[in-house]
């Protein structure tokens, strides 16, 4: 039988690891990924064995396979870095594992927008935020913030150029169409098809924007 998305929830192929996630209306996660701690809303989508942590991601993401978004971090300012530090119960009888440290860690969100691409094998470090509309060039090394609508690319990852100028940009964002519920995008589709920037924008910036739609399944 075929599997198809649903706007219930999450469409997750074989082979995933899901711990603590939340997932929208229409979303899917690609085989083999590993998805902790993290919400991922309505549209958005990884391909095969990414690995996402400690993320909360906007609509329509485009997750290419094997990036990592969230990567942990080792205790560099302590005399090891090796994990029997905080994965203590593991290697001592007695021992328990350092709740402070996961506490830690899953504070340390990544924070990626709407309508974004992160481009394959691509890494975003903790606590960075990718703005609406940016694309995250395959290989990059996302070590600072990225601004919305902005194409990044290398090691660590530099601004190459703007997707569009910001004037423009930021009628994209406050039009919001990301918020748009499913049957107005079916209704747009050929606009968002067919139409350049600036047609889209001159004919959908007098519609009224609906709220955003609610979050759609819980996975443990």
């Amino acid at each position: 039988m075929k599997k198809e998305l649903s706007s219930n929830g999450p469409l997750i192929h074989a082979d995933c690891q899901i711990r603590n996630a939340t997932f929208g209306a229409y979303t899917e996660i690609g085989q083999g990924s590993r998805v902790l701690n993290s919400h991922i809303d309505d549209y958005s989508y990884c391909d095969r064995y990414a690995d996402i942590a400690n993320a909360r991601i906007g609509k329509f993401a485009n997750i290419a396979s094997f990036s990592r978004i969230g990567p942990s971090d080792h205790p560099m300012d302590r005399a090891s870095l090796h994990h029997f530090l905080y994965r203590s119960a593991s290697y001592f009888e007695g021992r328990e594992d350092d709740p402070d440290f996961f506490d830690h860690r899953a504070s340390r969100l990544v924070r990626i927008g709407h309508d974004t691409w992160i481009g394959h094998n691509a890494i975003i470090r903790p606590e960075i935020t990718i703005g609406d509309g940016a694309v995250i060039a395959a290989g990059a090394i996302v070590t600072k913030d990225v601004a919305p609508y902005m194409i990044v690319a290398g090691v660590p990852a530099s601004p190459l150029r703007e997707r569009f100028p910001p004037a423009t940009a930021e009628r994209l964002m406050a039009l919001a169409w990301w918020d748009w519920p499913h049957h107005r995008l079916d209704a747009a589709l050929d606009d968002f098809r067919h139409l350049e920037i600036e047609a889209f924008l001159e004919k959908h910036e007098s519609g009224k924007n609906p709220k955003p739609g609610k979050m759609n399944a819980v996975v443990e």
